[in-house]
């Protein structure tokens, strides 16, 4: 491959493409063409004089010259160095033997198991489908995840955000729902990980089960941001076309924060400025066309989970605020729910599906109702049980909740070996609701006059 490679330079240096140029100066991340009118952007080839050459992508324009950043290391640019227009359209290879394999942003493989043959090529960059073109949401689709199956159940095509602080279990519980899910097929973009998670992530959360039905798309912390925010991009290109062959996708990106910070790299070297606390505009205006990209067709779906990495648990946060207005729910990570072994730590009350209603027959909606609102009167009276301040018999309906709390821990509470059907969770929630009705029998918090009074058989 490097004599082919070292072969195509030696031609390309001799032809005359349609557009080239020469690089003026170089700053930062930088590359500075000047009479060079490629659109922005375009792939390019760097063709320094005494280096390998160097893919590199117009970023921007500034006083007549055209900004490029490198794809790769810069070393051996010097100015004067040629530069080559390559392809307006970024594309990437597609096909069925993608399956089982680990490809960087370029879409080219790097598990070391030999090269790819593609059956086509996606645009990077696509339209999201029009809006009357999509089909309703009006079918669940199992993770597998009992917290997230029995109160936030998801829907073919529907997009999630999974929001959480470092270390409360995201990695693990994206490997729970890619290895138990019932979609068809799993794409998972791995962008700004550090390497060693990377491997981890394969080996122990994935695992061979779950990779052998998987795309997983990798860009490493230490790659360019261009590579960076291009996995994104190339995985849901990757995921439209099983989509397209009539495919249920999973699409898994971690993370969208990561992705932020990839592009306000490329927008501050671009010269952009610095708006909503140091992201420039292009990281607000990047991120609908990528998400809307998701959804239900009539040929497929793809449903989308977006992680969110959340700086000091602050939901406030830009990125985090941004993302939730766009997205069809979320799941908040506790660290609270962590640090107490409770895993996955998924927070309930500050979770929700805005699709569940649609999915969700009125027996499971009333069984999800029961959970929340006893978990919402426990917060509640938390301090007051802990401290002793509580006399039992005082509110049937505490006594109630009180009761009903270590229940309701155990149904939510899932090793990571246990998978589990959406068939099976709907048993073990109404079962779960049969004895929480029973305790309200026994307590007298089923009467007309207790607090939070039943409704249609919940509690």
């Amino acid at each position: 491959m490097t004599t082919f490679a070292r072969a195509i330079d030696a031609v390309e240096s001799f032809t005359s493409p349609r557009i080239t140029g020469e690089v003026s100066a170089v700053s930062g991340l930088s590359l500075y063409v000047k009479d060079f009118p490629a659109p922005l952007g375009t792939a390019c080839h760097v063709l320094p004089r005494y280096a390998e050459r160097v893919e590199a992508q117009v970023v921007g324009f500034r006083g007549g010259e055209t900004i490029l950043m490198p794809l790769t290391d810069m070393a051996g640019i010097a100015p004067g160095a040629r530069v080559v227009c390559r392809d307006a359209e970024q594309r990437v290879g597609v096909g069925h033997l993608l399956l089982g394999r680990v490809i960087d942003g370029m879409g080219r493989p790097t598990d070391g198991r030999g090269e790819l043959f593609c059956d086509d090529y996606y645009p990077v960059h696509r339209p999201a489908p029009d809006a009357m073109t999509r089909l309703r949401i009006d079918e669940p689709i199992a993770t597998g995840v009992r917290a997230i199956d029995a109160v936030t159940t998801v829907g073919r095509g529907q997009r999630l955000g999974i929001f959480a602080g470092t270390g409360v279990g995201k990695s693990v519980l994206m490997g729970m729902i890619a290895r138990y899910t019932a979609a068809d097929v799993i794409v998972v973009a791995l962008v700004g990980e550090r390497g060693r998670e990377v491997r981890d992530f394969l080996d122990k959360d994935l695992g061979a089960e779950g990779l052998a039905r998987s795309v997983v798309v990798v860009s490493t912390s230490d790659q360019s941001p261009l590579l960076r925010t291009r996995a994104c991009f190339v995985a849901t290109a990757v995921a439209e076309y099983f989509r397209d062959q009539g495919k249920n996708v999973l699409l898994l990106m971690d993370s969208l924060t990561r992705l932020a910070m990839a592009q306000r790299q490329i927008g501050l070297t671009a010269g952009e400025p610095p708006a909503t606390k140091g992201y420039p505009p292009s990281v607000f205006g990047m991120l609908p066309p990528l998400v809307e990209r998701c959804g239900r067709t009539a040929g497929g779906s793809i449903t989308g989970f977006y992680t969110v990495l959340v700086e000091g648990d602050d939901l406030t946060e830009p990125v985090a605020d941004a993302v939730r207005g766009l997205l069809d729910g979320h799941l908040w990570l506790s660290r609270g729910l962590a640090s107490r072994a409770h895993w996955p730590a998924i927070d309930v009350l500050e979770s929700i599906s805005r699709v569940m209603n649609d999915i969700v027959d009125d027996d499971h909606q009333a069984a999800a109702r029961m959970i929340r609102r006893n978990l919402a009167t426990y917060a509640e009276i938390e301090d007051l049980v802990n401290i002793g301040a509580y006399a039992k018999g005082t509110t049937p309906h505490f006594d109630l909740t009180i009761a009903a709390k270590p229940l309701i821990d155990a149904f939510l509470q899932q090793n990571v070996a246990d998978g589990m059907t959406l068939a099976d969770m709907t048993g073990r929630l109404q079962q779960l609701a049969d004895q929480v009705r029973k305790i309200a029998r026994e307590v007298g918090a089923d009467k007309p006059d207790a607090a939070g009074t039943p409704v249609r058989g919940e509690t």
